[in-house]
């Protein structure tokens, strides 16, 4: 990364561009395209992300403002609002969506072996879901309630590094439940399951791909106790237990037994129940893993705050759905480049100093060594006195 090349040249350097060509071939992006290519497209939607654009006219002003150096960050065709609104529209978003997933691959290879809050050696996924909401009159194809449109992110998120690994954009009207479909378990990985990832027959799917669970239990959960073991009061345990489920139903669907773990949180004065399929794990483990879902509702505020998901630059859904996986690709090479780069800084403020140095000229480790986290003395000679006549 050289002096004498943009900040935004020298971070999309860590684009794997044989990779985006194979992905843009695949589903045939650039044929019969003359002049704004889809690698154009993704790094006018990557400015956008990185600099917090509101719209299509803001993309468009800002960057032919630059019109000089466009050349040298990469881009080849000319920047016009109507013809990235078209891109958005009609080239498939599979090709975003599988070029993410190839840097996805990168970073959790970066991030294998990042500290986690357990310690734990096999993988820790948390699944989960939440909702952005759109105006009904705009996005007719996501209807969600009588007056109101949605679309659901469901993420599947790698604990080490807060990687996300799988994101399915759906209508809100989708089940999160139903999403549970999707997933290939990985043998020997925990998922992180909400109450309302609960339906029997696909939790018993998981268990017979030899992965594990953990979630909570529902409140009118019938069952009957096998066994129990001792547990130590003083770390909150009330009891862990070998059940078996007698329901009409459940007792069909999850015909294997199950370990049942009762938590009381004396921090919140709450009361919760565990289900798993791990046998192994101390029950306070358990416990602390699902403390440890949480974090996929960091991450899901996280990129509604600093990420241009709550509002879109389309209203078709192929251009939603490239809107979402290009802001998934931006937090993906960021969180690249963190590793890379070896920083000290949270992924917030690596975007908040990109966001304001992106068209500089400098080696791109010199403008986040410049960072100073503490605040400069104000000297006091510079002060107005208010009482002073």
């Amino acid at each position: 990364m050289n002096s004498g090349r943009t900040i935004f040249a020298q971070v999309m350097d860590l684009l794997p561009l044989p990779e985006f060509r194979r992905c843009v071939e695949r589903y045939q992006g650039d044929y019969k395209v003359q002049s704004f290519s889809c690698l154009d497209q993704f790094l006018s939607l990557a400015f956008a992300q990185l600099t917090y654009r509101e719209s299509l006219r803001d993309i468009e002003t800002c960057l032919r403002a630059h019109g000089s150096q466009l050349y040298h960050m990469g881009f080849r065709g000319g920047i016009s609002r109507n013809t990235l609104a078209n891109a958005n529209q009609q080239r498939d978003w599979r090709i975003y969506a599988d070029f993410a997933h190839v840097l996805i691959a990168q970073a959790r290879r970066l991030y294998q072996h990042e500290p986690f809050a357990v310690e734990l050696n096999q993988t820790v996924y948390a699944f989960d879901s939440t909702t952005v909401d759109l105006c009904l009159s705009l996005f007719p194809w996501a209807q969600f309630r009588r007056r109101k449109s949605a679309v659901k992110l469901h993420t599947l998120l790698d604990l080490r590094g807060n990687i996300p690994t799988a994101v399915y954009v759906t209508s809100g009207r989708v089940n999160d439940v139903n999403l549970l479909d999707q997933l290939m378990p990985e043998a020997g990985a925990f998922y992180l399951l909400d109450r309302g990832y609960v339906d029997y027959r696909r939790l018993y799917g998981i268990t017979q791909a030899l992965a594990f669970f953990v979630t909570r239990a529902e409140q009118n959960t019938r069952y009957r106790r096998c066994t129990w073991r001792g547990v130590d009061h003083a770390t909150g345990l009330r009891s862990d237990q070998t059940i078996r489920l007698t329901g009409p139903k459940s007792s069909r669907r999850y015909p294997a037994p199950l370990r049942r773990i009762h938590y009381f949180d004396a921090e919140k004065d709450l009361r919760l129940i565990f289900l798993t399929n791990n046998f192994q794990l101390q029950p306070l483990l358990i416990a602390q893993l699902y403390r440890a879902r949480w974090q996929v509702e960091l991450f899901f505020r996280w990129i509604k705050q600093h990420l241009h998901i709550r509002a879109f630059y389309g209203t078709s859904q192929n251009a939603v759905k490239t809107q979402v996986w290009v802001a998934i690709t931006v937090y993906v090479l960021v969180s690249i480049l963190k590793k890379q780069l070896q920083l000290d800084l949270s992924l917030y403020k690596i975007l908040q100093i990109l966001s304001v140095t992106i068209f500089e000229k400098t080696p791109i480790s010199l403008a986040f060594s410049q960072y100073n986290d503490r605040s400069l003395p104000t000297d006091p000679r510079i002060q107005l006195d208010l009482f002073t006549l």
